[in-house]
């Protein structure tokens, strides 16, 4: 089984037979890492040895984060029904934060179990340890001073004197004793509140307050103290995730599905080692050899990502001058970019001129990412060191996807370039 189109990125496999058929779905923080599991010869246990044999074919839906991946995992089983998700079918659930809003006297806790009453729950989150270590951390830090315990009771039903007594969180003055009467139902409430609002999304202040607390640790060489801070900086990063789920279709799980299959097509076609799934596309615009501008657009697991979009204004060529142009902008582009943060594959707009150019930009930086070019008149690919142009078939997923970035980089750069001939004439530039 040929593994290598799978990205190291966050996402969801469905592993599928020789008829197509899903067989089972399954989540992962690195899919190449995750999916190469099952097929480790040293690993024996029951479910490798009767689901790997079976698998014939691999897709793969980007996620943007491990949480976004959970729920979408769990969306497309409820629909689809693998057979190997519903044959080692266990009683894991996620965690979620809960807040008792319910009860006269809230609690906050974590529980696995999501039921519709009157609490408000948060999650679920895909690391439950995490989770616990900062819900340790807010009690003890007296941030939301709510009751620990599982007593129940209310302002009809008020807790026996005898269980107040017996509670150790009362004599040691840890818990505000709403039981007691030691505060009114109002001020209990306002706290509730506060947490309603922090677990909500509210995490500035305290991520502030967590790093400085980090920093201080590790200056005095407690580092178990430090790591402590640390994982729960890393819990109100799992908290903070947005992620973009909402009711599924057909076309909704179809169109990323293709995305990442035009990706696994365009590394085949390129015959490049990994799965270009971090590409950027450049492309030069101007107006009779002024306003010379430059586009980058860059796309993620074959979708824009418009985040990353950047644009330049061309300064040290002047007059029309495409391949000097397109070598600035990759020049600034990369020349202050971190080794890790470099892209899979750089596409630029044009032919054989266009593409050097791009390469001896590269090869001023010392960077070895492999580049191509899309010529429009015949959409011939260009790649270096090869005389002869690609010509891929006109349905082929690949060029499919070369074409949409060629086209999103010329509009992402007429817009630029338009914007900067209205600011001229108003200027009289």
């Amino acid at each position: 089984m040929d593994l290598s189109h799978l990205p190291h990125a966050c996402g969801v496999y469905l592993m599928r037979d020789a008829a197509g058929d899903i067989i089972y779905i399954g989540k992962a923080v690195d899919l190449s890492k995750r999916v190469s599991q099952y097929f480790n010869p040293s690993k024996t246990d029951l479910k490798n040895s009767a689901l790997t044999p079976l698998i014939r074919a691999i897709d793969y839906i980007p996620c943007a984060s491990e949480r976004e991946a959970l729920l979408l995992e769990r969306k497309l089983i409820r629909e689809k029904q693998p057979f190997f998700n519903s044959m080692w079918k266990d009683d894991k659930s996620y965690p979620w934060v809960k807040i008792t809003l319910g009860e006269d006297f809230p609690r906050l806790l974590m529980t696995r179990r999501k039921t519709k009453d009157k609490s408000a729950y948060f999650g679920p989150y895909p690391k439950a340890a995490s989770i616990k270590s900062l819900l340790r951390y807010l009690w003890r830090s007296r941030l939301f001073p709510l009751r620990p315990c599982r007593w129940e009771f209310s302002l009809e039903k008020p807790l026996a004197e005898r269980k107040i007594h017996s509670c150790l969180y009362y004599h040691t003055g840890q818990c505000p004793a709403p039981c007691a009467g030691k505060i009114s139902r109002a001020n209990y409430r306002a706290v509730a509140e506060r947490a309603l609002l922090f677990f909500q999304g509210d995490y500035g202040a305290l991520r502030d307050k967590l790093e400085e607390e980090m920093t201080r640790a590790s200056s005095a060489l407690e580092y178990e103290r430090a790591a402590a801070f640390r994982d729960n900086l890393s819990a109100i990063a799992q908290m903070d995730e947005r992620v973009r789920l909402k009711a599924l279709s057909a076309e909704d799980i179809a169109a990323p599905l293709l995305e990442s299959q035009a990706v696994t097509d365009l590394k085949d076609a390129l015959a490049l080692a990994k799965p270009p799934f971090h590409i950027e596309c450049f492309d030069i615009s101007h107006f009779q050899g002024r306003f010379t501008v430059a586009s980058m657009v860059c796309f993620t697991g074959g979708r824009p990502n418009k985040s990353h979009y950047r644009r330049f204004k061309i300064r040290e060529t002047a007059g029309i001058d495409d391949f000097k142009s397109m070598a600035e902008a990759v020049f600034r582009r990369y020349r202050r970019r971190s080794r890790e943060d470099m892209p899979d594959l750089i596409l630029i707009d044009g032919g054989k001129g266009q593409l050097g150019a791009a390469k001896a930009a590269l090869d001023k930086l010392g960077l070895d990412i492999p580049v191509a070019s899309l010529a429009k008149r015949l959409e011939e690919v260009f790649v270096p060191g090869r005389s002869r142009s690609i010509l891929l078939e006109r349905r082929r997923p690949a060029l499919r996807m070369l074409q949409h970035l060629r086209d999103e980089a010329h509009r992402f750069a007429i817009t630029y370039n338009r914007y900067l001939r209205g600011k001229g004439i108003f200027s009289g530039a």
